[in-house]
């Protein structure tokens, strides 16, 4: 029932929400090249971990072929942005590489100096290299692509069984389902390869084996004059000769399939290069998984990479795929006989070879010949239909299809004409690496953020980037509370934060934030720090005026973060000065610290285990004037930095013109609209805190050892794996600590983006010290 049109049943049933629901995966592969454009003779970067173990990053027929894969979602976009996120983590994480955004290589060596992935512990993998090399040469193997896997929702299939009642078991209405689309996509597979072709010239030293059928596009490239899709065509992915394999039942499929296997046609289920294949569960075994567990979700093959979307694919051509395997299932079919499979397998291949001909026609699935404009409109309008039918088809849809429609109705605008006319404007080396260059600045320009998960905290965000790098499986437990999971190799944690772990105890965390006990702890552990005294009364704190006039002082909650209801004094302070600054520190918290103010500049220390992995002096809110804008502008001016946000979703904050940045200023003798003379800077706040809009500036390697040794010993006294220590230095060239230091604070949940990236210095890489001390 059905392998007719099934649309008035999903109605009927009440599926139509049900019918578009999915899983959706990315595999993309690219190759690394070197600055000049020719193939990257490296191995795979030891920074992405174990090749094997990977789940991410990995590579495919050669070191030089990296591979990203993404987890499964149920949504397009997710998908989308995750590999979005593994592009950027890979393209900054390459040494003098870039990644080449095309599926045809850039200029190539001898194919005997390709160099085959290794795997030291999996042999077998590169003896199945080996043999492809042999049979089919080194050139066709670097082919690059992307690989759309999709399901339907598994309770969709569920409650779709289950009411139609058929008297199949689930597993067999499940494999009838796919068979359907399977075959149905088989007959339409030329579709996609139209609307998303973009392998037009090949360079010459691919040197294809099918160089005397191309013509010359300039003299260094070859093409075929009216191809789609090099990668797809007589000359592109193919088996040597055209395999049959039935797709009437998953049975024969199969069987047809071992029977080239145990002929030596192929060497096993993934040597069958189709457009579109079969998967299940074990992939290492993926005939006798198809034959326990049955079809588990479909592996689309015949995507190129398109160089105009920084990350290969376009999110609208991933929601058409979609839409256009839901029409897959939900459509009637024509017989699928031999003859019919065959006669689809030429439609792709010579669509791909000769596509752009005026006088190209296709085959239709139920026969005639048909202009391929024409086709594509009458399978739109077909989809548009069932769509509207089911009542789903809304302003999105359209979009998606408009997306397509527009190169349809202007050919210029197919992936593939815009390639060649780029290549021809700009060069085929040049234009794929002017490409490459702006996706690499676009990522260092970004690379704080982790596409699709930027309402996290931004060291969360920094902690699942680089868990992805090595290859560390994460899980999002709380999404709210930046609660997540991480596991590789029989090691799992469950992390909050970025630094809140199983290697801290809760007392640790409850000594670091209560500054009168952390005073004390650091103090008895010979430590230098203010003194000061501690009030839970507001009056008796005002009434201690006189004991704090004339010298210089902080005020400042005793539990406190981010520097709010600080208050500090250098310079003397009026009785109503003193009052307004415990108004706001008791604001904050019901328990309030006055203490002497030391002299020096401060400094962040970050302590992990037994090391200082990173030292920021942090500036308060400043601007530097250029004696012609007032300071209201020069603020303006700096919060465009790309590094400035708000709600701390970039590493530094927006300054604010408000009313304790006006206060600071009248107490300068100044306001917003003052001009400062050409150089001059003027602060906004006497804090220094990232998180009011100050600059962080690195001195990790300017600080001479005897302080960080006491910035871990301050981090130990609290038992602490993960801390931040604030220490207050007078003179950082003087490596004698006596008299020239103290410790303001050690701080539980230290913040790990400023030390990633600073305002000035470089990135510490603090998260990959963190997935070291969990053990990753």
């Amino acid at each position: 029932m059905i392998n007719k049109n099934i649309v008035p049943i999903i109605k009927s049933l009440n599926l139509v929400t049900e019918v578009q629901k999915g899983n959706f995966g990315l595999e993309k592969e690219n190759l690394r090249v070197d600055k000049e454009g020719h193939l990257a003779m490296t191995p795979h970067p030891a920074i992405f971990g174990d090749k094997k173990k990977n789940p991410y990053i990995t590579v495919d027929f050669s070191e030089s072929q990296v591979e990203m894969i993404t987890p499964s979602f149920k949504k397009v976009k997710d998908t989308y942005y995750f590999m979005e996120n593994l592009h950027d983590i890979v393209t900054e994480n390459l040494s003098e590489e870039y990644l080449w955004p095309q599926s045809l290589p850039p200029v190539i060596p001898e194919e005997e100096k390709i160099p085959v992935a290794q795997f030291e512990q999996d042999k077998k993998s590169e003896e199945y290299r080996d043999n492809l090399a042999k049979k089919y040469g080194k050139y066709l193997q670097l082919l690059s692509g992307i690989h759309y896997n999709f399901s339907f929702d598994s309770d969709f299939i569920k409650e779709f069984h289950e009411r139609m009642n058929t008297g199949e078991s689930y597993k067999e209405f499940k494999n009838n389902l796919y068979m359907k689309v399977a075959r149905n996509y088989m007959k339409h597979s030329w579709l996609l390869v139209y609307l998303l072709g973009a392998s037009g010239v090949v360079h010459k030293s691919y040197n294809p084996s099918c160089i005397a059928r191309l013509q010359n596009f300039d003299e260094d490239l070859y093409y075929f004059e009216n191809g789609v899709s090099f990668r797809n065509s007589i000359c592109g992915y193919r088996n040597k000769k055209e395999l049959y394999v039935s797709h009437n039942s998953l049975e024969e499929y199969i069987g047809d399939l071992k029977k080239y296997i145990s002929d030596g046609t192929i060497q096993g289920a993934r040597e069958y290069y189709s457009s579109l294949r079969l998967k299940s569960k074990n992939a290492s075994d993926l005939l006798g998984s198809l034959e326990k567990d049955g079809i588990e979700y479909l592996e689309v093959r015949s995507i190129d990479l398109n160089p105009f979307s920084r990350i290969g694919i376009e999110l609208k051509d991933m929601e058409f795929i979609h839409l256009f395997l839901m029409h897959m299932l939900l459509k009637g079919e024509c017989s699928f006989t031999k003859e019919d499979y065959l006669s689809a397998k030429e439609n792709e291949k010579m669509l791909a070879t000769h596509g752009m001909d005026k006088e190209f026609t296709l085959t239709g699935v139920c026969g005639g010949k048909f202009k391929v404009k024409d086709l594509v409109i009458a399978i739109f309008e077909e989809m548009k239909t069932n769509f509207k039918e089911l009542g789903i088809y809304d302003e999105d849809m359209e979009k998606v299809f408009d997306f397509q429609l527009e190169k349809v109705n202007n050919v210029e605008k197919l992936y593939l004409n815009r390639l060649l006319k780029a290549v021809k404007e700009e060069g085929y080396i040049n234009f794929h690496l002017n490409v490459a260059r702006k996706s690499l600045e676009y990522t260092k320009m970004n690379s704080f953020s982790l596409k699709n998960y930027e309402d996290m905290e931004l060291s969360t965000q920094i902690l699942i980037r680089d868990a992805i790098k090595r290859g560390v499986k994460f899980n999002i437990v709380d999404r709210v509370e930046n609660f997540i999971t991480l596991e590789k190799d029989g090691i799992k944690e469950y992390v909050k934060q970025a630094t809140k772990t199983s290697k801290d105890s809760y007392i640790s965390m409850l000594i670091m934030e209560n500054k009168v006990v952390s005073k004390k702890v650091l103090n008895e552990c010979g430590i230098k720090v203010p003194l000061g005294n501690n009030y839970d009364d507001i009056n008796e704190a005002k009434s201690d005026y006189r004991k704090f006039e004339g010298k210089r002082i902080v005020v400042k909650p005793k539990s406190t973060n981010f520097g709010l209801g600080i208050s500090i004094f250098q310079n003397g302070f009026t009785k109503d000065e003193y009052e307004k600054a415990l108004d706001i520190a008791f604001s904050e918290d019901a328990s309030v610290l006055v203490e002497e103010f030391i002299e020096g500049r401060e400094f962040r220390f970050l302590v992990i285990g037994n090391e200082v992995v990173g030292i920021l002096h942090r500036v308060p809110a400043n601007v530097k004037g250029d004696g012609i804008k007032t300071i209201r502008e020069l603020v303006e001016i700096k919060n465009e930095s790309y590094l400035r946000g708000t709600h701390y979703e970039k590493p530094l904050q927006k300054i604010k013109c408000g009313a304790i940045e006006e206060l600071h200023l009248a107490n300068q003798g100044k306001s917003f609209e003052y001009v400062p003379k050409k150089d001059e800077i003027v602060y906004l706040r006497e804090n220094s805190n990232i998180s009011t809009g100050g600059d962080s500036i690195d001195f990790t390697d300017e600080i001479p050892n005897v302080y960080k040794e006491i910035a871990i010993r301050a981090a130990k006294s609290a038992n602490v794996t993960f801390c931040g220590v604030d220490i207050m230095i007078k003179d950082i060239k003087n490596e004698n600590p006596e008299g020239n230091y103290a410790v303001i604070e050690i701080n539980f949940n230290p913040a790990i983006h400023i030390h990633c990236y600073p305002a000035v210095g470089k990135n510490r890489k603090v998260g990959d010290k963190i997935l070291d001390t969990l053990g990753f």
